[in-house]
């Protein structure tokens, strides 16, 4: 078996389907074999999905085991040269799993791999390219000096921004949305930490993988990864969950150091910590008394680009939901200049989805037609008429 991906999920059905849809086009002619491990999601994943994707080893956990845990489960189930890590909420171009793979085949040393993500409205996620979080490189994070000095190589080394968007590089970081490793190298650093619940663990097998000797590297092909758009960075459970570990984090790798910068460093983790928990919890005070009022949020534009009889299909889909909709009918939906004459005609402050036809298109020519001409307020819509569904990076149009 030459590669096995292992997908976890919860709680997010119609982005796992998508995902695996995506997936099936990036492994045509690759021997593969896809796991995915569901953390006892509560909106019947396996049930409704196990029918519709038979080449699918589903294991339906009794319990949220959290995302290292549930991943060595898959891990341990398969048995291939390389190991992908997949996050449910992410579409793959139809080229991006074969380009890694000869990547990897031609770099021996190379233990792990990450690629180019996008955000919805295809800007580049800084979370592609990350440096190892050394005390002092945490600190340039955290104190907020790397967000100011981005492409300075010491104090912008968090994200690694001096480094090309379109070229491979060697990097110190790989994200576990899109992990790619090869199993020899995995078996010598050994599987993620259990001790991570979530957060942290990707950092923690990269470095690993780092101390056996391998390469870790970025590789400059696209993917889609929603979770940049749609994590609640304000709630209670992120707060305590990023910062716990980053504390695991720390104590196992640093904890060695003297008192005089252990200290410091974690007393600086605990104060961002209280920090972004006074901040949620006064907004939450002040919400339920009334004394901030709710974010009215702006009805979005749909623009559908497709062929006639797709868009007679959107068209039903929009009218029934009562989308403020837009039409624009071509044989070739994702043509650039297409494109770019429609944001260019709509207003800058109009929350904008393009919607595209999964089947129509290819998913890596959508992502890179956004990813030439993004716009903070135009993102990428999917309708996947197999299902007649519209999916986006906040709601599920049926």
């Amino acid at each position: 078996m030459k590669l096995a991906v292992i997908i976890v999920s919860y709680n997010v059905r119609h982005y796992l389907q998508q995902c695996l849809d995506s997936l099936y086009r990036a492994i045509d002619g690759i021997d593969t074999e896809i796991c995915v491990v569901d953390n006892h999601s509560k909106d019947n994943t396996v049930k409704r999905l196990k029918g519709k994707n038979p080449k699918v080893r589903f294991i339906a956990s009794n319990h949220n085991h959290g995302f290292a845990k549930a991943n060595n489960i898959g891990i341990k189930k398969t048995n291939s040269e390389y190991v992908l890590l997949l996050n449910p909420d992410t579409i793959v171009g139809e080229n991006t799993i074969k380009e890694c793979i000869d990547f990897m085949d031609k770099h021996e040393n190379a233990g792990g791999l990450g690629v180019r993500m996008l955000k919805c409205n295809g800007s580049d996620a800084m979370e592609s390219r990350r440096g190892l979080p050394t005390p002092m490189t945490a600190f340039y994070k955290m104190s907020g000096l790397c967000a100011k000095y981005p492409h300075h190589k010491k104090l912008g080394k968090y994200y690694m921004g001096y480094l090309p968007w379109d070229e491979p590089s060697k990097i110190e970081i790989i994200s576990g949305a899109f992990m790619m490793m090869r199993r020899s190298a995995l078996d010598k650093a050994g599987l993620l930490d259990e001790d991570f619940f979530m957060y942290g663990e990707d950092i923690d097998l990269s470095y690993r993988l780092l101390k056996n000797g391998f390469d870790n590297w970025y590789f400059p092909a696209k993917i889609l990864h929603y979770k940049g758009e749609s994590t609640q960075k304000s709630s209670f459970k992120y707060v305590h969950v990023f910062y716990e570990a980053m504390l695991i984090f720390f104590k196992k790798h640093y904890g060695h150091l003297s008192i005089w910068l252990n200290l410091p460093i974690k007393a600086a983790i605990y104060l961002k910590a209280t920090t972004a928990l006074i901040r949620t919890t006064t907004e939450h005070i002040q919400k339920t008394m009334g004394f901030l009022p709710a974010k009215r949020c702006k009805t979005p534009l749909y623009i559908f680009i497709s062929t006639k009889e797709s868009v007679a299909r959107c068209r039903s889909l929009a009218d029934r939901n009562g989308l403020d909709a837009q039409y624009i009918v071509t044989q070739n939906p994702t043509d650039k200049n297409i494109h770019a004459n429609t944001v260019n005609k709509v207003s800058s402050k109009t929350p904008i989805y393009i919607v595209y036809d999964a089947e129509t298109c290819k998913y890596e020519d959508i992502l890179n037609t956004f990813s030439e001409n993004s716009r903070p307020n135009i993102k990428i819509g999917i309708y996947n008429p197999k299902y007649n569904i519209i999916i986006t990076d906040n709601e599920i149009i049926d």
